[in-house]
């Protein structure tokens, strides 16, 4: 997994005033949990823009007056009507310590309802996953190329491996539904012609003649 590198300056005065302060210097106050007791620190807000501002799951490396902290976001706060970065709440990453992330759901292929006219719907576009810090995905990847007009990926569907999934197994994460015109699928085209013809055959097969009567 890819880790973003940030340098921040320790927080010594904490409280909304001294929070506010920070904001109104371009900063973002923050908080690393996960340790012996919380630390505080503050970096400027364009450094979180490649942490914060991407569809991708991401580390943080952050150095703060010689001290290194590996750690992911738990929390992000933003302002109500701007949409800027308000406050930002960290967990430690510690070996052997799991840690609960939001992956992001990688679809792969395209799926054979969309070709036929169907419409795809994604539902969930992350997922929350839980595990040790070394076995945490980058991504989980959904082949859907076999996908068919009203059928759906499941988390239940999903088989994780070194990782735990919390949604719940019945949660839809990707579905084809159908759009006005859109064709049915091969496999049940096929079957609809066979039924037909074998319905034709039976009804055209020629009526046996009544054997002649005898003279």
């Amino acid at each position: 997994m890819k880790s973003v590198e940030i340098q921040g300056t320790l927080r010594t005065d904490i409280g909304s005033k001294y929070a506010q302060a920070e904001r109104k210097a371009g900063n973002v106050p923050c908080v690393i949990y996960g340790g012996e007791a919380p630390f505080h620190f503050s970096a400027p807000a364009l450094a979180f823009k490649s942490l914060v501002y991407t569809p991708e799951a991401k580390t943080a490396t952050i150095t703060v007056d010689g001290n290194t902290f590996r750690a992911v976001i738990q929390d992000m706060q933003f302002h109500p009507v701007t949409d800027a970065l308000m406050h930002i709440d960290f967990m430690q990453l510690v070996e052997g310590k799991v840690v609960t992330m939001d992956i992001p759901v990688v679809l792969n292929g395209q799926a054979r309802g969309v070709l036929n006219g169907g419409k795809l719907k994604m539902i969930l576009r992350t997922l929350s996953v839980r595990a040790l810090p070394n076995e945490m995905p980058d991504n989980i990847q959904l082949e859907i190329t076999d996908l068919t007009i009203g059928k759906s990926i499941r988390v239940s569907d999903v088989v994780p491996s070194g990782f735990e999934i919390l949604n719940a197994d019945t949660a839809v994460i990707v579905t084809v539904n159908k759009a006005r015109g859109a064709m049915e699928d091969e496999d049940e085209d096929e079957e609809g012609s066979a039924e037909e013809g074998s319905a034709e055959g039976s009804s055209d097969a020629p009526a046996e003649a009544p054997a002649e009567a005898a003279e």
